[in-house]
């Protein structure tokens, strides 16, 4: 097995032209030959370096616009080669192909290109076609080439060329074909995933792709290992979230505050303020309030046990009210669309909580896929984007809602969208006063909601649960009409569900009994 081999001919021809020149002359400095296409060669000479034009080495000029350049055997062979191959040798020497030991190759920006709207024939004219065929060639031939396809790869080439004289190691060659042929993979992702949503079919082969943000000390557990990778996309985030402060980000807290965040978007900032704390992924505080001092004071009210060691998330800039009762607890992260100065100052005294700002909020209603691993394959579906609005209600009882109960009733229902099923919460004036999360049976979601709200009035000092006046949202229909008896008992007035069971007649008119009102979604919000 090749191990030590001398760099002496390098191809570069780059988009992304960041370093290439210092990095050019560092090549040149130890004597490598360079060839170059197009723009790439321009920029080299412009510099004063000495390029051979890789037309020169095929006989070929650049054609048809750019597409037919680099795909002739006298580049494709020089990367192909086996160096200790006689036969391989003899076909070089018949041909008059020369060995190419280092291929420098960034691709057409076509995720930018598609990121920036661009109509479908500007997005098909940047799906590069030589630079993923060179990469692959020269990955495939990582025996005895280097192949280049990260500016952030150039100063651990230099590094290993100083290291080894003039020469790479096996081992490095090796890395360096793992990250090209994952940025080819990712390439020819993002190509296939831009023509599924313009085509809007469903594709016979579906590809994951992303770019690692950071290695993560383990998993959700610590014999786990695990990474974060993201898509690319600039939808504001946890994954486009800038860290203010605060140790790294674990694997459960990004889980935990992409959920927190997701949820908050919900509510439209010219609404008024709105913050949700959550805990293991399910929220146990979220209230709106005249000012985010008196929003996050009610989502703490609501659990603040389980609020301890929780993930905050607001709807509008932090101020220094909130951050003053903020630092109050120990808390994991906040996430915000913006901090001001004040805010900030204020949680510098806490230099392990992580604050993040996104600069902005999630389109709740923007169209996109989810994804989730089985054993053997992973399921595809759309994201849950679904929204009622109050005239697509239906009243099944005799009493209909008042306003109050109708204003709380659409509160519950877009928390209980963010609650892992069976899922039932109840609330009242704006906020959550007991959230039942996870069961295998919605009843047994209903009591526990319930007992959070007791909870509640213990803490609180109330003289009565929270519960007493509330409404209550399930996030799929009640099969029996024991869970809506249960919110009953517990004091609540009205309910909302997506209806559809065998025996919502049965429901309906235990409802009726008990004089509450209930309206009908049409739709589940089932999470798993």
């Amino acid at each position: 097995m090749a191990d030590l081999i001398p760099v002496q001919t390098a191809l570069l021809s780059v988009s992304d032209k960041t370093g290439l020149i210092p990095f050019a002359q560092k090549l040149a400095g130890w004597g490598i030959k360079l060839l170059s296409t197009g723009g790439s060669a321009k920029s080299l000479r412009d510099a004063g370096l000495q390029v051979v034009d890789v037309a020169d080495i095929t006989g070929f000029p650049e054609m048809m616009d750019g597409r037919v350049k680099t795909l002739h055997p006298n580049v494709h062979g020089g990367l192909l080669a086996l160096r200790d191959n006689p036969d391989h040798l003899k076909a070089m020497q018949a041909h008059g192909i020369d060995s190419i030991d280092l291929l420098v190759v960034n691709l057409y920006p076509f995720e930018e290109t598609v990121a920036g709207g661009a109509n479908y024939d500007t997005a098909i004219e940047n799906i590069d076609i030589g630079g993923p065929a060179m990469i692959r060639a020269a990955a495939k031939n990582h025996k005895f080439v280097n192949v280049v396809t990260d500016v952030e790869d150039y100063d651990a080439l230099l590094a290993e060329l100083d290291k080894n004289s003039g020469s790479t190691g096996y081992r490095f060659r090796q890395s360096l074909a793992l990250t090209a042929y994952s940025r080819t993979s990712a390439y020819d992702a993002a190509v296939s995933g831009w023509m599924t949503k313009a085509l809007e079919e469903t594709p016979r082969r579906h590809v994951l792709s992303g770019q690692i943000s950071q290695n993560l000390r383990y998993g959700e557990n610590p014999h786990q290992a695990a990474a974060f990778y993201m898509d690319g996309s600039d939808r504001p985030s946890i994954a486009t979230a800038v860290q203010h402060q605060g140790k790294e980000l674990s694997y459960n807290n990004i889980n935990d505050t992409d959920a927190a965040f997701e949820l908050v978007a919900e509510f439209d900032p010219a609404d008024g303020p709105a913050c949700v704390i959550v805990k293991h992924a399910n929220p146990c505080g979220v209230a709106r309030g005249p000012s985010m001092k008196a929003a996050y004071q009610a989502a703490f009210d609501c659990d603040r046990t389980s609020a301890f060691g929780g993930i905050i998330a607001l709807n509008q800039p932090l101020d220094a009210d909130t951050a003053k009762e903020i630092v109050n607890i120990f808390t994991e992260v906040v996430i915000a669309p913006g901090i001001d100065m004040a805010a900030q100052q204020i949680f510098e005294t806490k230099k392990n909580l992580r604050l993040l700002t996104t600069n902005g909020l999630p389109d709740v209603t923007e169209a996109s896929k989810v994804v989730r691993h089985v054993s053997g394959g992973h399921l595809l579906q759309d994201r849950d984007v679904g929204i009622i609005d109050v005239s697509e209600l239906k009243v099944v009882t005799k009493r209909k809602p008042t306003d109050q109960e109708l204003q709380d009733l659409l509160f519950a229902w877009k928390v209980a969208k963010h609650v892992k099923s069976n899922a039932i919460v109840y609330a009242k004036d704006g906020k959550t006063v007991g959230i039942g999360a996870g069961q295998m049976s919605r009843v047994d979601s209903t009591r526990i909601a319930a007992r959070k709200a007791d909870d509640m009035a213990e803490v609180l000092e109330l003289q009565q649960s929270p519960a007493v006046g509330s409404v209550v949202a399930s996030d799929a229909f009640f099969p029996f009409a024991d869970g809506l008896i249960t919110a009953a008992t517990a004091g609540a007035t009205a309910l909302i569900q997506p209806g559809g069971s065998m025996r919502d007649d049965e429901v309906i008119a235990a409802a009726d009994e008990l004089g509450l009102a209930m309206v009908f979604t049409g739709m589940r919000h089932f999470r798993h």
